[in-house]
Formats: structure tokens, sequence, C-alpha cells
């Protein structure tokens, strides 16, 4: 992408940001080992509440779920509860402000990545390269994928091993109301 391409996707997705208070989506979640036939699938639901309330619901095959909130990392498998905290991991504080980020529009001013800009087809792709090279040593490029109305509709964490996860999110709602109860560990 040129200057003014990626220019105009950075206006697109602002804009889009600005007007987002809520979102609700299904995503599909496909871990790629190369050691591994196929890949893993697991199925779940995205909640973001602005300002930074994120919370993922695996669904299927089994029942898991994690939420950024007050820079902590909430974990529940079927039950079991568990909580990080996420100051004292840089890879999970960039991970968690680059949902944030993406989700706000701001991602494109981090100062940690190394940012490149790509089109394909009709949606455009940019690479986050972390600049740390202790980051980089667990998640060598951060991938997202927009489509024209500035939305993320893919997001792909590739590992220096060449193994990524690749997440597909489906039927995206905006601003429909999102309970600050379903964000309570």
């Amino acid at each position: 992408m040129n200057s003014a391409e990626a220019d105009a996707l950075k206006s697109v997705v602002k804009q889009q940001a600005k007007t987002t208070k809520t979102i609700t989506s299904a995503f599909t979640q496909y871990k790629h080992m190369d050691f591994l036939s196929n890949d893993i699938i697991t199925k779940g639901n995205l909640h973001f509440k602005a300002p930074n309330l994120v919370k993922w619901s695996y669904t299927d095959p089994f029942v898991y779920s994690v939420i950024f909130k007050d820079n902590k990392l909430y974990i529940n498998d079927e039950g079991k509860k568990s909580d990080i905290d996420m100051s004292s991991s840089k890879l999970f504080k960039q991970l968690n402000s680059l949902i944030i980020n993406s989700i706000k529009g701001d991602m494109f001013d981090a100062e940690e990545f190394h940012i490149e800009y790509y089109k394909s087809g009709n949606n455009s792709l940019v690479y986050f390269k972390p600049k740390d090279k202790k980051s980089a040593s667990f998640i060598e490029v951060f991938q997202l994928t927009f489509n024209a109305q500035g939305d993320v509709e893919i997001v792909k964490m590739v590992e220096p091993s060449g193994d990524y996860t690749r997440i597909v999110f489906s039927n995206k709602v905006l601003n429909n109301p999102v309970s600050d109860a379903l964000f309570n560990h």
C-alpha cells in the first residue's frame, strides 16, 4: 500500500472506532501447528465494551473464557478460575493493547511495533511486528485484516516457528447493549 492508501485506511478505521461503543461477534479460531495434519478449531464469542473491557468466550469444543479488565487477565476454565497480572507480562500487555486499540482505531500509533500495510483484494492487511526482542521471541507478527468499512475481520498471530493462530470474526453486531455483569469474574 502506498502512504496515501495507508492514511485512508487509518482514517476509515478511526472513524469507525469513534462510533463503536460495544461489539458482539462470533469467532472461529484456527490454531495451526506444523506437526499436526489439521488445524485445531475452536469457536466462541467476543464481547467488547468501551473503553477497555474485552471477553473471549470459547464455547466449542470446550467452555473457557478470558476477560481483559483492569490490567488483569481473568480466566475461567470450566469453573476453575484464575487471574494474571498483565503488568508483569509485556506480551499480554501488548496483546491486550493491540486488541483494545484495534477496536478503538488507535493501533496505528503503537510505538512498540513496526507497521506495514498491504492490499488483499478489497481488504487491507496490516502487519504489526514487535520491536522488542523478548516479545518478538514469542510473536513474530500480528496480522489484522480490515474490510472496506474499517472493521477487523481476521486477526492472525504468527509465532517465530511459523505456527499461528488465526481468528475469523462473523455475525458482528455494533453498539447493542452489553451488560457490565458479562465482564465479572
